[in-house]
């Protein structure tokens, strides 16, 4: 695995996240699927919030504080319409967080990642936080769907 390969990854990331997100109102955000899930407000916010992670790992700083990704942690419980942050304001840190995790990829180098085949390395960590990323990125095209949205990504 290479930055220049993780790089691409987590552009593709940020496309399929935006195509599915973007046009989404707040409301729309909190339309969860029944009878039980989490909806795409909550999902966008795991994303910034999970990312945290990876721009540690960079030595970037995350976008938000623990504070104010604790809402979207992981196992934390469905978010309802006066707890969610505004959609706008969960997609402008989505934006911040691209552009610190590009930079902060931009100046790793590839022999500082090891092997991605290797447990524990640097590579191996990014690659399952991008796969992470990922499979919720997916999600938001389902619960754009469930919002009444038609599909962005042909």
């Amino acid at each position: 695995m290479t930055t220049e390969g993780l790089k691409l990854l987590f552009q593709y990331n940020h496309y399929a996240i935006g195509a599915n997100a973007r046009d989404l109102t707040h409301a729309e955000s909190l339309v969860g699927p029944e009878p039980a899930g989490n909806c795409a407000n909550w999902v966008l916010g795991h994303i910034v919030q999970s990312r945290g992670a990876v721009l540690e790992i960079l030595g970037e700083k995350p976008v938000w504080g623990a504070a104010e990704g604790e809402l979207y942690k992981r196992g934390s419980k469905p978010i309802t319409g006066s707890a969610a942050k505004p959609f706008p304001e969960i997609l402008q840190a989505l934006d911040l967080s691209q552009e610190r995790l590009m930079a902060g990829l931009s100046r790793a180098k590839n022999p500082d990642l090891g092997s991605a085949d290797t447990k524990g390395s640097l590579a191996a960590k990014l690659a399952g936080l991008q796969f992470h990323e990922a499979y919720h990125s997916g999600q938001l095209g389902l619960l754009r769907r469930i919002a009444g949205k038609k599909g962005a990504i042909a």
